[in-house]
């Protein structure tokens, strides 16, 4: 599985998301956390927030300044209400197990990170949407 090239695209996304919320000062305290329900991406927390973000990476396809994408919206578009609600069940389950160590912060947030990168592996976009749902 180690060359399978969608886990390593999807690794390499979840990289790039974690240097993102740290830069923006976050700490982040969890990755690719199993659960029965599937796998949390990113868990982090601030002095007010404690983070779930789900991290979407793709390849847009295409040159010049009309890339074909598959959708409008891009990396974003996988997380419907299915997904949502699978991430708020992983997002209990990880609570429950008390994994916050020390103080935990007063508010929680589903976060969605979307990472688009062309066929090459160049960086074209990485898109964080605070409270995405």
């Amino acid at each position: 599985m180690a060359d399978d090239p969608r886990r390593r695209l999807g690794a390499k996304g979840e990289r790039l998301a974690a240097q993102h919320l740290e830069a923006r000062g976050c700490e982040v305290i969890a990755r690719n956390f199993r659960t029965r329900f599937g796998e949390l991406d990113l868990v982090a927390r601030d002095e007010r927030f404690l983070v779930f973000c789900e991290v979407k990476t793709r390849i847009v396809l295409g040159t010049g300044r009309s890339p074909r994408t598959a959708n409008p919206l891009g990396p974003f578009a996988s997380i419907g209400l299915r997904k949502q609600r699978q991430v708020r069940a992983m997002a209990r389950e990880w609570l429950a197990q008390g994994l916050v160590e020390g103080a935990r912060p007063p508010e929680i947030r589903f976060d969605a990170i979307g990472i688009s990168f062309d066929a090459s592996g160049r960086l074209l976009s990485l898109e964080h949407l605070e409270a995405a749902f």
